[in-house]
């Protein structure tokens, strides 16, 4: 039977993750997310950590902790966040996702799409007759 597979980020083990200052994490991530990290949390990103931090000892406690909500899709995910579900806002409605240990080092934005997809249909009403005209196969 084969073994399951530790997840590691940059050859540490998760457990190593948790316990890890941000300042040490951020020697361990790319160039971009360490920028952000190294200029600091802005005042809205220091809530949304405030309330992370709430809903991690909620989680450990045993109690189902509530979405974290946020509008902060600038913000590295870093290992504060693993294990919980996040409603990160779209520009529309916020978006629930759950975050896991890949994630690490990425930004909130990545996993929510803000752009609807176009769609093109007939033309509209008052529409010129050039783009009226629908070719016959």
């Amino acid at each position: 039977m084969a073994e399951l597979r530790k997840f590691q980020y940059k050859g540490f083990a998760f457990e190593d993750l948790k316990r890890m200052e941000i300042k040490d994490f951020m020697k361990i991530i790319p160039a971009r997310p360490r920028r952000s990290l190294t200029k600091g949390f802005t005042e809205q990103q220091k809530i949304f950590v405030r309330n992370l931090k709430r809903a991690k000892a909620e989680l450990e406690a045993g109690r189902e902790p509530k979405i974290v909500k946020t509008h902060c899709r600038d913000m590295v995910v870093i290992p504060l966040m693993i294990g919980l579900q996040l409603g990160i806002y779209d520009g529309r409605e916020f978006v629930k996702v759950e975050m896991k240990p890949d994630m690490l080092g990425h930004y909130l934005g990545e996993f929510t799409y803000n752009r609807k997809r176009v769609q093109h249909h007939s033309p509209g009403i008052g529409a010129t007759r050039g783009s009226a005209f629908v070719a016959v196969k």
